[in-house]
């Protein structure tokens, strides 16, 4: 069974996911990935989403989980994270699961956005590619792709356009997401790379949602995939994360890759519908 402790400090979890087993430590063993999850913001269930993610992935990757979920269900609260210039100090990686689209204060989202350009990597989900509307093209920068708004909300077929890269092998030639949200994408910057396309409904013109980008000296993964919870809980959906995650801290050996077996897929998928015990306080919004 998945190990999976919490520990409350006001609107800050902490998460912590160990080895699994009781085997003695390899002195030779790649020690654990430390990865921070920012999450929170409007539209989207982040109280099991914070779950899935970090259970999801360290289930399949040797990854230790730091989560900070603060924000309430607002789009322009500046969470208290970001106002610690060193907000991302002692991480290995950041995975950004977050929705704060009208926050739109230039010298605040450099704050975020320093780090990643200085080389600390990133994964990004769904609405934090609709985050930080400046006005400016800074933030679509670091994301490699601009989306401006999304469609209906309808199932479509995911394209595999890069079979060979480490992160999309074994996802197939196509994935079926049976229940989703595809974002409108109008700009894929030069260091972006398309790895999937999905159609958009109304003309079938392929919308990228799969993709990685170099932002300074930083990698980025980043997935427009991820509304509703039963497409995160998908197999298919986190081990893409998972391997873009690794891809992303370098770490693209088949050895850090480990595959699932049904019954922990099965666990995963419980926690789309978790009873929730313990919610994040809402934060302020930004004046």
């Amino acid at each position: 069974m998945l190990r999976f402790s919490i520990l409350v400090f006001t609107s800050v979890l902490f998460a912590f996911l160990p080895a699994w087993g009781n085997e003695k430590q390899d002195n030779n063993k790649k020690k654990p990935i430390k990865a921070l999850l920012v999450t929170g913001g409007c539209c989207h269930d982040y109280d099991r989403q914070k779950l899935i993610l970090t259970q999801g992935i360290s289930a399949r990757a040797d990854v230790e989980w730091t989560i900070v979920h603060q924000g309430g269900s607002t789009t322009n609260t500046k969470i208290p994270l970001y106002e610690n210039p060193d907000w991302a100090k002692g991480f290995d990686v950041v995975v950004h699961n977050e929705c704060f689209a009208d926050v739109k204060d230039l010298a605040w989202v450099e704050t975020i956005l320093k780090p990643h350009r200085e080389g600390l990597p990133a994964v990004l989900i769904h609405c934090s590619m609709h985050c930080y509307r400046t006005g400016t093209d800074k933030w679509f920068e670091f994301t490699g792709v601009q989306s401006p708004n999304h469609g209906p909300h309808y199932g479509y077929t995911v394209k595999n356009l890069q079979k060979n890269h480490p992160i999309m092998k074994g996802f197939g030639d196509t994935w079926e997401v049976g229940k989703g949200e595809l974002y409108h994408t109008v700009k894929v910057w030069p260091r972006a790379v398309p790895l999937a396309e999905a159609p958009k409904k109304a003309d079938g013109q392929p919308q990228v949602c799969i993709w990685t980008n170099e932002y300074g000296k930083g990698k980025v993964f980043a997935t427009t995939i991820g509304h509703y919870n039963e497409t995160m809980v998908d197999p298919t959906y986190l081990d893409t994360v998972t391997k873009g995650l690794l891809w992303s801290v370098g770490r693209t050996d088949e050895t850090d890759f480990r595959k699932t077996n049904e019954k922990t897929n099965n666990e995963i998928k419980a926690l789309a519908n978790i009873a929730i015990k313990i919610k994040p306080e809402p934060a302020k919004p930004s004046q």
